[in-house]
């Protein structure tokens, strides 16, 4: 049976005000908004100033508000919205990445204790319905892979760059269109890509990882010369947040990933978004929309309004099977490697080099590499080197040691 949603609304930004566009423009919805708390008191808004509230109190101690949305920038602050509104009996939704990828099962836990649900779909890929689809239609299928774009900020640039625009530029450019902060490390260095990894990994393996143990490289060192590399070989550079089951594991990691032009991605462009699924049953399948922006982002945490009238909760039920893989490190990935300093590609060993290319001016080396080996370096902050994943599949011990053999076989014959 379908219920009225009272909500106490946090942040009247990009997304606020999205939502409360899209909210009146629905007629679907017995849904209203009663407060909306913000922080500044002076900022012109595009409805009257009657509607504000300045203290977090208004909506937690106001038993009506039964529906807290959380839409604002601080994760410090949202936690602490979030958690008492939960203990409150209050539903939560929130488009806050970071949290949640931070304090989950801790949150989930709380919901529970109060009989609550706690929602966020907004959270990874904006418009693009990920995880309820990951929680409900590939819940009886046999998931092999989620991977893809999920950082409008990053792809743009990328997108650029495929043109011939330098990373500077097209940094400034993003952050002219409103697509970058005025600090863009949390989007360039993967971590943006990285959270919303970590959400999921949850819905499709039901594993809970840490962010900190998730390696995150973005396209800061990107050079004009590893844009030509791709384009000579028919390849496209693209940021993937990807997490792959390979036998009773998952591996998960955000990097820079060259994409061949059969890729379903290849041709996801600007602030766009795109995540694939792979599943025995079903195969592969895309699903595209934009990342970011006020209407599609609002229009996910609409989508949790939804359902919340229908008291809707995720279920994690690949959380709740009594045999579960296990996040590791231990796999082989074919890289490219490159530097302006020719001793600088010795730093990351190769257990088996395909090609190198040496020059005065630029470097690089292709082959395979063992991803434990690569997870242990800070590569955001080592300027000089730059890696990107090749398109060959992962392998694991068995299957590299295999490959390794046959082809040393083969180059003794052809020697």
């Amino acid at each position: 049976m379908r219920k009225q949603l009272t909500i106490g609304l946090f942040g009247f930004g990009c997304v606020g005000t999205g939502l409360y566009e899209v909210l009146n423009q629905s007629n679907l919805l017995d849904a209203k908004i009663k407060r909306i708390i913000v922080k500044d008191r002076t900022k012109k808004r595009i409805i009257g100033a009657e509607h504000f509230g300045y203290e977090a109190s208004e909506i937690l101690n106001d038993e009506e508000i039964n529906l807290v949305v959380e839409l604002i920038n601080d994760s410090n602050e949202a936690l602490a919205i979030v958690r008492e509104a939960l203990s409150k009996g209050k539903h939560v939704v929130s488009a806050n990445k970071k949290l949640i990828a931070e304090h989950l099962d801790e949150l989930l836990n709380l919901a529970k204790e109060n009989n609550v649900s706690f929602l966020y779909e907004a959270s990874v890929a904006g418009s693009i319905p990920i995880i309820r689809n990951l929680e409900e239609y590939y819940n009886n299928d046999s998931l092999s892979s989620v991977q893809g774009i999920v950082n409008g900020t990053t792809n743009y640039i990328l997108t650029q760059a495929n043109y011939g625009v330098s990373y500077a530029d097209a940094l400034q450019k993003a952050q002219e269109l409103g697509f970058a902060e005025a600090d863009p490390t949390l989007d360039v260095d993967g971590f943006d890509s990285k959270f919303k990894l970590v959400l999921l990994i949850k819905h499709a393996f039901g594993l809970t990882v840490q962010p900190e143990n998730v390696f995150n490289y973005g396209i800061r060192q990107i050079k004009p010369q590893d844009v030509k590399y791709a384009s000579e070989k028919d390849y496209r550079i693209k940021l993937f947040a990807r997490a792959e089951k390979i036998g009773n594991k998952i591996v998960g990691f955000v990097a820079p990933h060259f994409i061949k032009k059969d890729h379903v991605a290849y041709q996801v462009d600007n602030e766009f978004n795109a995540v694939i699924v792979e599943a025995s049953f079903s195969d592969r399948q895309l699903f595209l929309g934009k990342g970011a922006g006020s209407f599609p982002t609002a229009s996910a945490v609409l989508s949790d309004v939804s359902a919340l009238q229908y008291d809707y909760q995720y279920e994690y039920k690949k959380s709740n099977t009594e045999t579960k893989p296990v996040y590791a490190e231990d796999f082989y990935l074919k890289i490219y490697l490159a530097s302006k300093d020719i001793q600088a590609l010795n730093e990351i060993p190769f257990y088996f080099l395909d090609e190198k290319f040496q020059s005065s001016g630029y470097n690089y080396q292709t082959g395979w590499v063992k991803f434990s080996d690569l997870s242990k370096f800070d590569f955001n902050n080592i300027e000089k080197l730059f890696f990107a994943v090749l398109p060959e599949s992962f392998k694991d011990e068995e299957e590299f040691l295999k490959f390794k053999a046959e082809n040393e076989v083969l180059v003794n014959e052809i020697a």
